[in-house]
Order: C-alpha cells, then sequence, then structure tokens
C-alpha cells in the first residue's frame, strides 16, 4: 500500500498526498516507510509566513496565491490553525479566506491542527513539509498561528521567514525584535495604506539595517493584500531571498534543526503527561516530591 501511496505522491497525484498527510499525522501503520522512501531532493521553494494575529497573514496568502498562479506556478499551503477545545481539530479559520482556491488544480491547501504545540505550528510540521514537497509544487506557503515573540519555530523548518505586521505595531517593534524580529528575511507592513504606515516603515527599516547578516540586509516590503498591492515585489524578494540562501552553511542549519527536533519527538513520544501527573501525585502524598530526581527517572 505504502509503495503505491508513493507512487502516486510523486506523481502530485492530490488524493494520494492527502492520504500520506494524513497518515504520517496520525503516525498510522507504515508512516516511517513513507517518510524514509521521500527523495532528498526538491525544487519547491518552503516560505513561513508568520506575525502576531490580525496582521492579514491569510488574505497575504490569498493575495500570493494569485500572482503565482497567474505566472503558471503550483502552489501548496499549509494553514495551521487553533486546536479546538472539544475535539483537537483544526478550527479552519484560515481556509475560509481562501475559498475561491479550493477547486483549482494547481492549488492544494492543508489545514493541521496545533493540538496545542508552542512555536504557533503543529508536532508533525516536519513531516508534513517534506511529504508536500515530495508532491512538486513550486511553493509551499506555511502559515503558522498568530504568535509571540518567543514561538518562532517556523525559522527551522523554512528556506523563507516572512514577518508580517501592521502600522499600529510601531511601539511594539522593540519587544518584538528579540523574537520574531530575529528570525525574519523579509518584513512585511500589511495595511500599509493607514496614515502612520509610511513612518512605521522607515522605523522598521532602520532596524533591519541593524540586524543585517551574512550580507542579506532584510527587506521592508509595503503591501495592501486586500488590493493585491506590494504582491509583486515581495514575490521578487522571495525569490532573491532564496537565490541568496542557496548555501550549504543554511542548508546544514536547517537540516539540523529538523533532525533536532525529530529526534526530541521520537524519545518523548513514550511519555505521558498523564502518567507525569499520577507519579508527582503520588510522591506528593508521599511528602518526598523532587522533580529533579524524577526527571532522572525518565531520562
Amino acid at each position: 500500500m505504502i509503495e503505491a501511496l508513493l507512487k502516486g505522491l510523486l506523481t502530485g497525484d492530490i488524493k494520494s498526498l492527502s492520504r500520506s498527510i494524513s497518515i504520517v499525522e496520525n503516525e498510522a501503520t507504515g508512516y516511517e516507510e513513507l517518510l524514509t522512501q521521500l527523495p532528498n531532493a526538491s525544487h519547491t521553494k518552503v516560505v513561513g509566513i508568520t506575525g502576531p494575529p490580525g496582521a492579514g497573514k491569510s488574505t497575504l496568502v490569498n493575495a500570493l496565491i494569485n500572482a503565482l498562479l497567474q505566472q503558471g506556478k503550483k502552489v501548496a499551503i499549509i494553514a495551521v490553525d487553533p486546536s479546538s477545545p472539544f475535539n483537537f481539530g483544526a478550527l479552519l479559520g484560515d481556509r475560509i479566506r481562501m475559498a475561491q482556491h479550493f477547486n483549482s488544480p494547481h492549488v492544494y491547501i492543508r489545514s493541521l491542527a496545533s493540538r496545542g504545540a508552542l512555536g504557533g505550528l503543529s508536532t508533525k510540521i516536519i513531516e508534513v513539509t517534506d511529504v508536500v514537497k515530495a508532491a512538486g509544487f513550486d511553493y509551499l506557503f506555511i502559515e503558522t498561528v498568530g504568535v509571540g515573540q518567543s514561538e518562532v519555530d517556523i525559522a527551522g523548518i523554512a528556506d523563507t521567514s516572512i514577518v508580517v505586521v501592521v502600522p499600529e505595531a510601531g511601539d511594539e517593534i522593540q519587544t518584538m525584535k528579540a523574537g520574531l524580529m530575529e528570525i525574519a528575511n523579509i518584513f512585511v507592513v500589511n495595511k500599509s495604506d493607514r496614515p502612520t504606515a509610511d513612518q512605521f516603515v522607515k522605523n522598521l527599516r532602520l532596524l533591519a539595517h541593524t540586524k543585517m547578516r551574512d550580507g542579506w540586509e532584510t527587506p521592508v516590503i509595503k503591501t495592501v493584500a486586500t488590493q493585491e498591492k506590494g504582491i509583486d515585489e515581495l514575490i521578487a524578494a522571495i525569490t532573491k531571498h532564496q537565490q541568496q540562501n542557496e548555501q550549504q552553511q543554511r542548508k546544514a542549519y536547517l537540516l539540523a534543526e529538523k533532525l533536532y527536533q525529530l529526534i526530541q519527538h521520537r524519545r518523548m513520544k513514550n511519555v505521558s503527561k498523564a502518567a507525569l501527573l499520577a507519579d508527582v501525585m503520588k510522591h506528593l502524598a508521599a511528602g518526598d516530591v523532587n522533580v529533579y530526581k524524577l526527571a532522572q527517572t525518565y531520562a
């Protein structure tokens, strides 16, 4: 079954892709065999879209899809949604904004539930990303849950990380720069038709200039996603960064990050929070709880 599924996946069959993602996400029988047989190379550009809630990330992705379809590109989107508190499934809010593309043969949209994972992503995002890349898309956009400054896992997965902000975030830049601002390869100031946008962009460009690294000065792109303004300039910036980014050290860093997270997940697989709670309660009742000693028993 896995062999047939893999064959369909590599030819870009959407049903095979969807089935493969479900098998991997739920760790169904054969998921490890599927992952180990995925091709090493892919031409897919992986672009992470992150930023605070309300910045217009989904609308921006929708505008990017429109522009790339006009260029004849195939586009995949993984939208990581907050989990439902009742069934832990994705709330599907982001997909509503992309409804016009549901029936397009050149667009694939998949929602993943965060299932309580920190970092604005899903616990299976690394594996799902590699499965989607195997299906031969030109671009893969990963849109995170709206996150805070310390939740920057997207930097370890995407080739290019875009941080979307709005002009009203002016006073927040100083508090954000220790987190989201540090991982931005491209800044997007969305809703830039607002009165305070120009001054905000100027300040952000000054900040970006001070954070220049590896010969790359983070560009600040003004967009109005609802009107699809600035989208061509953003695509050009993504292309330029990906060309600049084709170096062995950066690829090694990304792969090491992926490997670290995969090993971490594998080693924690048999650790149950319910079992930990029961263990702690038992030691509390005995009056001898020491979390450091308890941690050693699980090492």
